[in-house]
């Protein structure tokens, strides 16, 4: 895959182009990617505002990912 990013007038980032063969072979690996951009059912939002309050309440349960691969990198 060959993509190519698209920029604005100030450098910044604003899209990618692929060509549609390699659209049509994610399209034919990833059913699903077609309707990615459908809104998030509310419950999921609600467990995500669950987590987040969570954190918030609780500032400590926030961890260095390092420490993380750190733990699996001892087994």
């Amino acid at each position: 895959m060959n993509p190519q990013i698209v920029k604005d007038s100030n450098g910044k980032n604003t899209g990618v182009f692929i060509t549609i063969e390699e659209w049509n072979l994610l399209e034919s690996t990833y059913p699903e990617i077609g309707t990615l951009d459908k809104e998030i059912p509310q419950w999921q939002k609600d467990i995500i505002d669950t987590r987040l309050d969570a954190i918030a309440n609780n500032i400590q349960r926030l961890k260095p990912i390092q420490n993380l691969f750190e733990i699996f990198h001892k087994y």
